[in-house]
């Protein structure tokens, strides 16, 4: 069964707290390892969150650093255990972008720059389906069905009556353009992007092929931010085989900056929409 608990951020808030008393200590990360006779990469995982931590690893860990004060390592060890409950995605199975799912499901806000296809949280079911199958010729039926139900359970952050997800969405025109399934769910799907972007906390900016070179050109990202200020932002990066998540200030920062370029090169909320409901029309003439 799901926890109210978000395990993704509860493991973030753990390993930044033991990332500071390493810090404390005067400790690298390697002198932990030799201690602990672990790997490095393991202490590396354990503090940037990717990795389940034990309440055996919270022990020992303080052990090394030399926590005195009992509160402290209990609340550890409780924040280490709530980590390991599972958030409702888990119900689903195996999901590779389970990471960056826990910490959407906890963000307060995201900022999404998609190149070449409709973002997740704005996509139709039907879509969604013909998305997937496309991107993944090699994935089962059953297996695209659990990605389109995961899809369409995130989807609930958009329409959730109370602290609903505040996304904004910056698109390449290429992502309107790419026919995905057929003409006539292209424009199911750009009606769906029309209606959902007059919601009070969703924001569609569209940039035109007429603009030419621009930032994102580089490729998608996302970046999220999150209610607490304990949690640092995080640009997350979609890959084939694995994720990139950054966490550094520096990194974030660079990737804010490219985003304020992207929003003032892209066309205004009003014109977005319009463009998009125009290229709907052209597919419901193509359709008939």
């Amino acid at each position: 069964m799901a926890s109210n608990v978000n395990p993704t951020v509860r493991r973030r808030r753990l390993g930044q707290e033991l990332r500071r008393l390493r810090e404390l200590k005067g400790m690298t990360a390697e002198e932990v390892a030799e201690r602990l006779l672990v790997s490095q990469s393991k202490i590396s995982r354990l503090e940037n969150g990717r990795r389940s931590i034990s309440q055996r690893d919270v022990r020992d860990l303080c052990g090394v650093y030399e926590v005195e004060d009992h509160r402290i390592v209990d609340s550890l060890m409780q924040m280490a255990k709530d980590s390991r409950q599972q958030g409702w995605w888990h119900s689903f199975g195996d999901i590779p972008y389970s990471v960056y799912i826990g910490l959407e499901t906890d963000a307060a806000s995201l900022r999404v720059y998609d190149p070449q296809v409709v973002p997740g949280l704005l996509q139709t079911r039907q879509y969604a389906e013909a998305l997937i199958a496309g991107a993944l010729p090699e994935t089962a039926p059953a297996d695209i069905d659990k990605r389109v139900q995961v899809r369409m359970r995130r989807q609930e952050r958009i329409s959730a009556a109370e602290n609903p997800l505040r996304l904004w969405t910056v698109l390449d025109e290429a992502a309107l353009r790419r026919v995905v399934g057929n003409k006539a769910l292209m424009r199911e799907q750009l009606e769906h992007l029309v209606e959902q972007s007059q919601l009070p906390h969703v924001t569609v900016q569209v940039i035109p092929f007429e603009m030419g070179s621009h930032p994102g050109l580089n490729g998608q990202y996302a970046i999220l931010e999150f209610p607490d200020a304990a949690d640092s932002s995080v640009v997350y990066i979609e890959g084939v085989t694995s994720d990139l998540y950054l966490e550094k200030a520096n990194d974030v920062q660079k990737y804010s900056v490219m985003y304020e370029h992207l929003r003032a090169q892209a066309l205004n909320v009003e014109q977005s929409r319009q463009f998009i409901a125009d290229i709907a029309k052209e597919y419901a003439e193509y359709a008939r």
